[in-house]
């Protein structure tokens, strides 16, 4: 199970990431790239790298046969699928492990039952997890029984696609009469997105927070939680604004979900780095599972920075067979930390993707406090072909309010040219009253007191 070289079958700053810890454990890395990539900054980090196809994500990043074409020929012993476009599909986990290859994450058949997100309600409820009301599943064209389980559930509730993930496949209703359009459009989403049309639907906690728990298994039925983190500022049910611990939650609840996030483990002999995911009813006081995502966060990094860990790094750890397993009573957390995710966009435009050339793009200076993960340089371009996340800025305080204070400092810092952004939208959400009090939840982007309408567009 020696691993010498590490594959990276993924781009930008998660492939930046990548490359430095296997770096840091002297391993030699392979970039893949599309055409639009191929002066990207992960591709010059790389030690060597190989093209994959046309920029569209199905001609590449998302071709399996390409892929596993350029691992046969890299050499390389495991493969780090990173997070989006393969990281949570079974059939390519598996062809990798068919190839002799080591698979960088949860095994084959932990990511088929945790991926669709109905069958991993019912594994929760198995595991004595509490589970939001919901329905039987949807298939495309199958609406007979849709007003009935509406009914049942209650407005507003949420449709969901079985195969989502990443907050794409989410529909809010409000009103009975808007139910079968939503699940019409969720659906088509879902085949275009995932390949699989499969709905249902969930009831809806209009006053809630998203709380999570970083889990990291050890594949035997033991493992450990990095704590928690609080990702209820979101837009389009896409995080904007992490921070880890979560802020103002009662100590209570805390260690039960912390509890069932282990328990999940456990139940599941689950391997590598995951993350289970909750919804907390303010109002209630009570929480209950959402999903589980079976790879490495993009947020990650906010939790490695109260906690001292290196969680890729571990993943290749255990995936060579150097792995220590580390004592739940020595993860500690070291202050707060907040994490803010820098889009090329326009928020006053709906959060619409602003693609172009960074003409001028300047980063905070990091230190020990301020951490910046990205996978641009100036000159490159946000193109309309993958996501448009610029960069994460991660900032550390001793308190909550000192690190709002400390990343409001290091967004001063940034300087972008060429596209429009998000960066007076993140200093508006963390000088919001509402936001720095804690009263957020998953609909405060949409309740808007930070005052969007001040955005200025470039």
């Amino acid at each position: 199970m020696s691993i010498a070289k590490v594959f990276i079958a993924n781009r930008g700053e998660i492939a930046c990431r990548i490359i430095r810890a296997c770096r840091a454990m002297n391993l030699k890395t392979v970039a893949v790239y599309s055409e639009a990539d191929a002066g990207a900054l992960h591709v010059a980090e790389a030690s060597h790298s190989l093209e994959i196809g046309p920029a569209q994500v199905a001609g590449s990043y998302l071709n399996q046969a390409a892929l596993l074409m350029a691992l046969r020929v890299s050499g390389a012993d495991a493969v780090h699928p990173g997070y989006g476009f393969l990281a949570e599909n079974a059939h390519f986990a598996e062809a990798v492990e068919r190839m002799g290859r080591t698979w960088i994450g949860p095994r084959p058949e932990t990511i088929e039952a945790m991926g669709d997100k109905q069958r991993a309600r019912d594994i929760a409820r198995s595991a004595g997890i509490p589970v939001l009301p919901g329905s039987a599943r949807f298939f495309p064209g199958d609406t007979a029984a849709l007003a009935a389980a509406g009914e049942s559930i209650g407005y507003p509730l949420l449709v969901k696609a079985a195969a989502g993930g990443g907050g794409i496949g989410m529909r809010l209703v409000e009103r009975a009469n808007d139910l079968q359009t939503q699940v019409e459009t969720t659906q088509n989403l879902a085949i275009r997105s995932f390949g699989d049309g499969t709905v249902y639907l969930e009831r809806f906690i209009p006053r809630a927070r998203h709380i999570e728990v970083q889990v990291f298994g050890f594949g035997d039925g033991g493992g450990v939680h990095y704590l928690d983190r609080d990702c209820s500022v979101q837009r389009r049910f896409q995080k904007v604004i992490e921070e880890a611990p979560a802020p103002q939650l009662p100590a209570r609840i805390r260690k039960a979900m912390c509890d069932a996030a282990l328990g999940l483990v456990r139940h599941q002999n689950y391997r590598g780095a995951g993350t289970v995911e909750f919804i907390y009813d303010r109002d209630g006081q009570a929480f209950y599972f959402l999903e589980m995502n079976t790879r490495i966060q993009v947020e990650h990094a906010v939790t490695e920075m109260i906690t001292g860990a290196d969680l890729v790094g571990a993943q290749i750890a255990l995936a060579s067979g150097n792995f220590a397993p580390p004592e739940q009573n020595a993860i500690s957390a070291s202050g707060h930390a907040i994490e803010c995710r820098l889009y090329a966009e326009r928020p006053e435009k709906n959060f619409l993707p602003s693609p172009g050339e960074l003409t001028r793009f300047e980063l905070p200076r990091e230190d020990g406090d301020v951490r910046v993960d990205t996978g641009l340089r100036n000159g490159d371009r946000i193109t309309p072909y993958y996501d448009p996340m610029i960069a994460k800025i991660i900032v550390r305080g001793k308190t909550r309010e000192q690190a709002i204070k400390r990343m409001l400092g290091a967004l001063e810092e940034v300087w972008i040219e060429g596209v429009s952004s998000n960066l007076a939208f993140l200093c508006q959400v963390l000088s919001d009253p509402v936001f720095q009090v804690d009263l957020a939840t998953t609909r405060y982007v949409e309740e808007g007191s930070y005052k969007l309408e001040r955005v200025d567009p470039l």
